[in-house]
């Protein structure tokens, strides 16, 4: 058993919370956002509330803090062995670390924090949604590709 065999069941399981990830993102950038925009702001504004909420759950938030935990642990053990492929390791588990995570933490999460101030469809609160749709997706997409990414790369580092 070679030293790098202990990594593998830990990229494996990273690869699939980023391709979960991914693929979350995804379903939001080219479908949830795009049906919102064709709903009335107070109506699309509530939907994504709803959603913002719902989607703090257990497995949700499972997935999302558990691969960004073995992304960051993975990064520690690749820095550590230095075997065939730890350059793609550390770099598909940064990408989504800074991609996927921090942005989530950084720019989405706050966004949809100040969403939901809003318990009533005022005329400041019909500005705010028409930005944040804008802006949110943005971020949202960034998400997407840093998380699809960084499962290329972390498969990558396995061949």
């Amino acid at each position: 058993m070679s030293p790098f065999s202990f990594l593998e069941p830990i990229m494996v399981i990273a690869i699939a919370g980023c391709g979960l990830m991914a693929g979350l993102f995804f379903v939001f950038s080219v479908a949830v956002m795009q049906a919102l925009s064709q709903l009335s702001p107070a109506e699309g504004l509530n939907a994504m509330q709803s959603i913002n909420r719902t989607i703090l759950n257990s497995v949700f938030l499972t997935v999302f803090f558990g691969t960004a935990i073995v992304c960051l642990g993975l990064i520690v053990c690749s820095l550590g062995q230095r075997q065939p492929g730890w350059q793609w390791a550390i770099a598909g588990a940064s990408t989504y670390l800074v991609g996927g995570f921090v942005v989530t933490a950084t720019r989405n999460v706050p966004m949809n924090n100040q969403l939901e101030q809003f318990s009533e469809p005022s005329p400041r609160a019909i500005e705010y949604w028409r930005t944040y749709q804008s802006l949110w997706t943005r971020w949202n997409h960034v998400r997407t590709i840093a998380s699809a990414s960084a499962v290329v790369m972390l498969v990558i580092s396995l061949l």
